[in-house]
């Protein structure tokens, strides 16, 4: 790959530059960001060859680009879709990281077809509870799921993108878009809406009170660690895939209930036993090796 450009220079866009720079040193790498500061850190990192200045700017380079990756929040990279639609011929390819899929990949079935770049729905499952492209690293991603959520048939250039992301050090997995959205709800975006809960009540709760920090130990800083994420970010996640995350935290306030009313019964020592069981699969989720 010649050329390509990464629209968006945040902590996602900037790894995935720094990633690239390391899995292919023979491509040029062109980045754009809303806000300069973003693209002037990426640039600086080294991540990428040059910052774009403007969003015409960025059209052109990915009107010359085989790749175009989209590492904006989920209503940015579908204003983003029609424009790049109208400017990358067959063979480029456009693809993105958004965190939740459906929309995107109805409106790719519209927009992309055989007279237009192909696109390639993706989501790295990797990131940081704070975001901006000083936080980037070529690492983020290695060990990490990438999901795929494409309904068109396979191009040269999608798999050569997707040859790139296993060289990231990434395993991947394609899945349909709507369970994607379902099972990003209870193992990402339900998570992020239950710690925010939780440093929000904590707030109000205590304020400022240093005893609380004082005192708090492992299991605060874990619960309430996504509570540093964006608004900015997780807003999107919220309204375009609204239903499934509704129903994960509605299945979360009866469970929470289902203990509060359990505290003097046989009852709580099931749910330890059944969490204590999840836990212990092979499967779970473990902590991240050094």
């Amino acid at each position: 790959m010649q050329r390509i450009t990464i629209i968006g220079t945040g902590l996602i866009g900037t790894s995935v530059a720094l990633a690239l720079r390391k899995a292919s040193t023979e491509t040029e790498i062109l980045g754009f960001d809303a806000n300069p500061a973003e693209s002037a850190a990426a640039l600086a990192l080294g991540s990428i060859h040059s910052a774009l200045p403007t969003e015409q700017a960025a059209l052109e380079s990915a009107a010359l680009s085989n790749v175009v990756v989209l590492a904006v929040p989920v209503f940015a990279i579908l204003d983003w879709m029609p424009r790049l639609a109208a400017v990358m011929k067959p063979g480029q390819l456009v693809t993105d990281t958004g965190s939740t899929k459906l929309q995107i990949t109805e409106s790719a079935q519209q927009l992309f077809t055989a007279d237009t770049a192909a696109f390639l729905p993706g989501h790295p499952m990797a990131g940081k509870e704070s975001g901006g492209a000083a936080l980037a690293e070529a690492s983020l991603f290695r060990g990490a799921m990438w999901l795929f959520t494409s309904t068109s048939p396979e191009t040269p250039a999608s798999s050569a993108w997707r040859a790139l992301v296993a060289a990231f050090g990434c395993r991947t997995m394609d899945l349909d878009a709507a369970r994607h959205d379902t099972l990003c709800a209870w193992v990402s975006h339900m998570p992020q809406m239950v710690s925010t809960a939780i440093s929000a009540l904590l707030l109000d709760e205590f304020g400022d009170d240093p005893a609380l920090t004082a005192i708090g130990g492992r299991a605060l800083r874990e619960m309430t660690r996504l509570g540093a994420s964006p608004y900015s970010m997780w807003r999107d996640v919220a309204l375009s895939n609204t239903e499934p995350l509704a129903a994960t935290l509605h299945a979360v306030e009866q469970r929470i209930t289902h203990l509060r009313e359990n505290l003097r019964t046989p009852e709580l020592r099931e749910e330890f036993r059944k969490a204590n069981t999840f836990r212990a699969a092979p499967n779970a989720p473990k902590p991240p090796t050094a």
